[in-house]
């Protein structure tokens, strides 16, 4: 936005253009003398728009609708999928055996399981840890049945296995403990 010293030496920039180019800038209140004088006009066929409904006309909008959303998505980070070491996949699976045998003895033990989950729109995701009872463990489809449920099916939570990265919990001990 142009301050007042701008305008008027853009304006003086403006004449002396004109005068250069011998065009002779023609003052408004003669150009326009037969209408200054003549009073506003007002419809008949449209109703008068109120002040709030003339500057929504002028009001931003979104030109690039979903660029915003596009923007936040493409800022949004995810974590990659940490891979086990051979060591730290024995060590997984001694402890889910040792779940198995809890579960085998008749219980269902309490754990605390930290997974990856998958991000569904970019590669990679991110890690939570949840404290759950273990239902059961199939080791044909490769998941963990926790013994809660959800949806309206009342579906058991299931956590691949090949996601988890650790497992904790008393029926589990780890290996300096043996």
């Amino acid at each position: 936005m142009m301050n007042g010293k701008q305008e008027n030496e853009t304006f003086a920039a403006h004449k002396k253009i004109l005068a250069e180019q011998g065009i002779k800038e023609q003052d408004p209140r003669v150009v326009y003398a037969d209408i200054i004088d003549h009073p506003h006009h007002v419809s008949t066929k449209h109703p008068h728009m109120s002040m709030e409904k003339r500057a929504a006309q002028f009001a931003p909008f979104a030109a690039l609708s979903g660029y915003g959303e596009m923007l936040a998505e493409t800022l949004r980070t995810v974590d990659p999928k940490i891979e086990l070491s051979e060591d730290d996949a024995e060590r997984l699976s001694r402890k889910l055996n040792q779940v198995q045998a809890a579960l085998g003895a008749g219980s269902q033990p309490t754990v605390q399981i930290t997974y990856f989950v998958p991000d569904r729109l970019k590669k990679g995701g991110k890690y939570e840890t949840v404290t759950e009872q273990i239902r059961r463990i199939d080791t044909a489809h490769g998941k963990i049945i926790l013994a809660r449920t959800e949806g309206f099916s009342g579906s058991y939570v299931e956590i691949n296995i090949d996601d988890v990265l650790d497992i904790t919990g008393e029926c589990i001990r780890e290996e300096w403990d043996e």
